[in-house]
């Protein structure tokens, strides 16, 4: 009988049923986790209205709601956008056009150099006296204007001011005379800048 059974063939197991074994093995081996709690987060508020807020360059400054502004520079040259040294942005609907400049001019204290940059030559005219304040340690020049840059809207305002090393100027046209220095105001009440 002895002799029987050791010359009997010997099966070997499928590759596959060892494959299987070991998959199992090793699943059984891996340690299961305990489920933890996912942290909840709960929104806090905000410290500003950030409707019509725009953030960028290192600045911010409040604008109509219903209003974008858009990189002017990168729109003409995609490889030359606005930087946080100078820039140039604009913004319209039917009603308003908005366009603000900036560049850096360390130690400057007087403005009035960008807002003369701001107004077009022979297409915007200062209107009345020019407005000197000091707002937020910031010093502002702003003064009412006429355009002829188009029909709709031939009213407006322009302002500068410092703000750390750069130099700010924003320019409006409204379709009345108005409206500039309420906009203006509330542009400026939203400004803020790393200095």
């Amino acid at each position: 009988m002895f002799i029987l059974t050791a010359c009997r063939p010997r099966t070997t197991p499928t590759p596959g049923i060892s494959i299987d074994d070991a998959v199992a093995t090793t699943m059984a081996s891996i340690p299961t986790s305990i489920p933890t709690s996912i942290p909840t987060f709960h929104p806090t508020a905000t410290p500003f209205d950030l409707r019509g807020l725009f953030c960028e360059y290192q600045f911010c400054v409040g604008h109509p709601i219903d209003m974008a502004f858009f990189d002017v520079g990168a729109q003409q040259n995609a490889g030359s956008p606005s930087t946080y040294t100078q820039g140039i942005l604009a913004s319209y609907n039917a009603n308003l056009f908005i366009q603000m400049i900036w560049q850096l001019a360390p130690g400057t204290a007087d403005p009035q150099f960008l807002l003369d940059l701001v107004l077009d030559e022979g297409i915007d005219t200062r209107v009345g006296t020019l407005e000197v304040k000091l707002i937020r340690d910031m010093n502002v020049v702003y003064t009412p204007i006429t355009t002829t840059a188009t029909a709709v809207l031939p009213f407006g305002g322009a302002a500068a001011w410092t703000c750390g090393e750069r130099v700010f100027a924003w320019k409006v046209y409204t379709p009345d005379d108005a409206s500039a220095p309420g906009l203006f105001e509330s542009t400026l009440a939203r400004f803020n800048c790393n200095r």
